[in-house]
């Protein structure tokens, strides 16, 4: 009988902290961003962190036409239809431990990523030149907005479903307690 009662209550848990984090779930996917990066083609910065000065290899798959690059942090690049790569170079005066958003934008699809500057300066000069011939600097500036958060949840969120998951494991056990010690009651009665 004791295990039956058990497993009710961890039954009664389990619910709870999924019921719990099917809540937060909201907070993660802000219904504000239009900026899910679901996109037909994949892209990527590499290295996502980099120094001032720094070169970045861009690189995209499946996309169908041109794909151009922009951010604040390095000239325009092309990535010519059939290629899946160029390189770029950061700004010497980027900003250290700032981040920057990258977009890549095929055939007016767009998706982005982050690069974050590191502090120093690179360690190698690069053994070959960017493909692409950059135009006047356009400066986009850099993203900002996500400090004091961890993954769209502040620490009162977090503390709030910490509460609420304590609570309801406190409840599961007092309430298996309790059935334990009137079922022992009972039984001598």
């Amino acid at each position: 009988m004791r295990a039956i009662r058990v497993a009710s209550a961890a039954l009664l848990a389990a619910g709870t902290l999924t019921l719990t984090a099917a809540g937060a779930t909201p907070a993660f996917a802000d219904e504000n961003d239009t900026n899910n990066n679901i996109t037909s083609f994949g892209f990527r910065v590499e290295p996502s962190t980099i120094a001032a000065g720094g070169q970045v290899t861009l690189s995209v798959d499946g996309c169908e036409g041109n794909t151009t690059v922009t951010s604040g942090v390095f000239n325009d690049a092309q990535i010519p239809q059939g290629q899946q790569s160029t390189t770029a170079t950061v700004f010497e005066d980027a900003k250290p431990g700032a981040m920057y958003e990258v977009t890549f934008d095929c055939k007016g699809e767009k998706g982005t990523t982050d690069l974050t500057i590191a502090t120093g300066r690179p360690t190698h000069q690069p053994t070959h030149h960017p493909t692409h011939h950059p135009t006047a600097p356009v400066r986009h500036g850099v993203k900002a907005g996500t400090g004091g958060s961890l993954g769209g949840l502040d620490l009162h969120e977090i503390a709030l479903g910490g509460a609420l998951i304590v609570g309801t494991i406190g409840t599961a056990y007092y309430r298996t307690r309790r059935r334990t010690e009137d079922g022992n009651g009972n039984g001598n009665s």
